[in-house]
């Protein structure tokens, strides 16, 4: 509906004022009965009612073309997504949480309206987080010169967050078409805006921003919201750049139905909300214009009130969400090897390659394959520099700017953009060097959460194709923030994949086998190994690894080692100490990935050999290998003659001296020492 006109109330068609009046009459009534629901135990027990903010509403929906662009609405924009098409039906049945529900088949918190299919995106409760989803797709338009726009819409007080400046950043950077809308209450739940930032206007701490223009207006009158939407459009669409639309408006009600207003609002404030209510305005505005009588409004509203009861009837009947259902759309099926389906090869023809020279080959080899490919981060792409440990090197000079670059140094600007941009296209696949090392990821955290949940909380409707690469672990004499040990946290999420080589041919099979899945995976590089002779191997054109097989790298029968990562090659070395010293005959089964974890290969081995070391390079307490023992009390038990022992860190931060360092890490003799004993029960 955009266009370069003017609304007025004597310029626009009777038809359009009819159908706007309609839409907002419809969300006011849906909006009044949602707390209903939850008084007669139905559901909706999350409503942010959206009375007030009904103008700016209003033109976010109808400035949204569903064919060629992106909504993100938060969770106050009831009629922001029934202006832009959803129905009373599927407003109620997301309220309470129906399987049928289009956002998500009721699986995320009422009140999070949704509809994929649509481009409207299912939004998470982190409040302003969309904002970098919104900048990714945008620049997925821009890279595929779509006519589309990003649309992301949420509260004032959000903006305080630091990953909207993040989003609000690199739109202005890129140059991308996004508008930012700010609907401006004047409250964050019960904090006053005067809390949250010394401007009057919230959109006034990005005024200094370049290439960003910013539009102000009345969000409670519906002429100047639509008008001032439809010139945001206009305007992003035109120049391909970013814009901010900040609509002062009122909250009617609390902030949601777990608030009670009277407690920091006075009554006088409460009348004066009620009195600016936009609904009421645009009534009285009809009528005096003489466009509409009363009883032609009236009738209006008994038609809403019919077309919302049944509704109400027929949300009623839909099905509940099964519990079984709960297994369903945790993560992508992967991309299946169909030359190495066991993840193994011959290894004893061809010139061994580095780790750092599989994954640089790598990455260039599945650019070539799909030209849908993209990386960026840190440093990665900067004349001849290609990473700190050069593993993208010599990628943006064969495969250009568009599709190799730098990002800021935002660790969840790069892993939402991705998130976002991945939204453009199923076909798009991203990697990401998600930190310089592992330990600086922490910042993008909240992004990587969100990544994990997105498939089951869509129900399977979006995933994101991204595979994050982190330089991880210690063995470098780097300290704090260079050092330390990730994995023991990041396996603890469902929904995404986490692989950890030990080899270079590894490196490169699982590279290539998270670049061609489906949905999200997190691939941990052990940086010690990159130039470490000790990991080279040879590396077969093409080589793929499945996801949740291990490999079993020494044979034994006396007991057995459970390793991945920088203490594969410790674990080899004290396996063959063992076995020229003491006669003892260890077996080394490498994880290569821990989700989904290999048990079959590891009980396998329980049972021929009875004993078990795990070993890992991370904390022993609360380490991965916690659930590797665990499993094997579970499950292998009967089989065990000795309790399952652990090698790995000591519970202190990964200390800057080499002294320090060797003192905190395990390694070759510590392994040893621990498996002779383990040997002797």
């Amino acid at each position: 509906m955009a266009s370069e006109k003017k609304f007025t109330i004597k310029g626009t068609s009777k038809e359009i004022l009819q159908n706007w009046y309609r839409l907002m009459a419809l969300a006011r009534v849906l909006d009044d009965k949602a707390p209903n629901y939850l008084k007669q135990a139905l559901g909706w027990s999350y409503h942010a009612p959206c009375a007030g903010h009904d103008g700016i509403q209003l033109a976010i929906g109808q400035a949204f073309d569903r064919e060629t662009d992106h909504l993100f609405p938060y969770y106050r924009d009831m009629l922001t997504v029934i202006s832009a098409g959803l129905s009373a039906e599927e407003i109620i049945l997301n309220g309470i949480s129906k399987a049928t529900d289009v956002a998500g088949a009721g699986r995320h918190m009422s009140n999070h309206f949704a509809k994929p299919e649509w481009n409207i995106h299912n939004v998470s409760s982190a409040t302003g987080n969309h904002t970098l989803h919104a900048v990714g797709v945008a620049r997925g338009i821009k890279t595929y010169k779509s006519t589309g726009v990003a649309i992301s819409s949420q509260g004032e007080s959000s903006t305080s967050e630091g990953y909207v400046y993040e989003a609000i950043n690199g739109a202005s950077r890129e140059k991308l078409p996004v508008i930012f809308v700010f609907q401006d209450n004047r409250y964050g739940i019960s904090v006053p805006k005067k809390d949250q930032t010394a401007n009057r206007r919230a959109a006034e701490n990005f005024s200094g921003f370049k290439n960003l223009k910013i539009y102000y207006c009345d969000g409670k009158n519906v002429f100047d919201s639509v008008n001032t939407m439809m010139a945001a459009r206009k305007w992003v669409t035109e120049n391909q750049m970013p814009a901010i639309v900040h609509a002062s408006v009122v909250r009617i009600g609390s902030h949601s139905n777990s608030d009670r207003q009277e407690l920091y609002r006075d009554a006088t404030e409460i009348h004066c909300t009620k009195a600016a209510d936009p609904l009421l305005r645009f009534r009285k505005v009809l009528v005096a214009a003489g466009r509409f009588k009363e009883e032609e409004l009236s009738a209006i509203d008994e038609e809403v009130k019919k077309e919302v009861s049944a509704a109400h009837k027929k949300a009623l009947k839909a099905p509940d969400p099964d519990p079984a259902s709960v297994f369903d759309f945790v993560i992508p099926e992967p991309y299946r090897p169909v030359l190495y389906p066991e993840g193994l090869h011959d290894d004893s023809k061809g010139e061994k390659m580095k780790l750092v020279k599989a994954l640089n080959e790598t990455l260039k080899a599945e650019f070539r394959h799909n030209p849908d490919t993209y990386i960026w981060g840190q440093d990665v792409a900067y004349k001849e520099k290609g990473g700190v440990f050069n593993v993208t090197k010599g990628m943006q000079q064969e495969f250009g700017h568009e599709r190799v670059f730098n990002a800021p140094i935002a660790e969840d600007f790069i892993v939402g953009t991705a998130n976002g941009m991945s939204r453009f296209s199923d076909k798009i696949r991203i990697v990401i060097e998600g930190a310089e090392f592992a330990d600086y990821f922490w910042p993008a955290m909240e992004q990587f959460v969100e990544m994990t949940h997105e498939y089951w909380r869509t129900n399977g409707q979006f995933s994101p194709n991204v595979t994050i690469r982190l330089a991880s672990g210690g063995y470098i004499g780097g300290g704090l923030y260079h050092s330390q040990s990730t994995e023991g946290a990041l396996t603890t999420f469902p929904g995404i994949r986490v692989v950890y080589p030990s080899f270079a041919d590894d490196a490169a099979g699982l590279l290539r086998t998270s670049i061609r899945s489906g949905g999200p995976t997190l691939f941990l590089e052990p940086k010690a190994l990159y130039n470490d002779p000790a990991a080279e191997t040879v590396v077969p054109d093409d080589f793929e690894v499945p996801f949740g097989k291990a490999r079993v790298r020494r044979q034994g029968k006396d007991l057995t080692m459970i390793t991945y990562g920088n203490t594969t090659h410790m674990c080899l070395k004290a396996a063959g100490k063992l076995a020229a010293e003491a006669g003892i005959e260890a077996e080394v089964i490498d994880l290569r990935s821990l989700i989904p974890l290999d048990k079959e290969a590891a009980l396998r081995s329980v049972k021929k050999t009875s004993r078990v070391l795990v070993v890992h390079e991370d904390k022993v307490f609360g380490g991965f290998g916690g659930e590797i023992v665990s499993m094997i009390m579970e499950e292998g038990f009967e089989y065990l003659d000795a309790p399952v022992k652990r090698v790995g860190s000591i519970f202190t931060p990964v200390g800057f001296n080499r002294i320090l360092e060797a003192a905190i890490l395990p390694d070759m003799e510590k392994i040893f020492t621990a498996a002779k004993e383990l040997a002797d029960y």
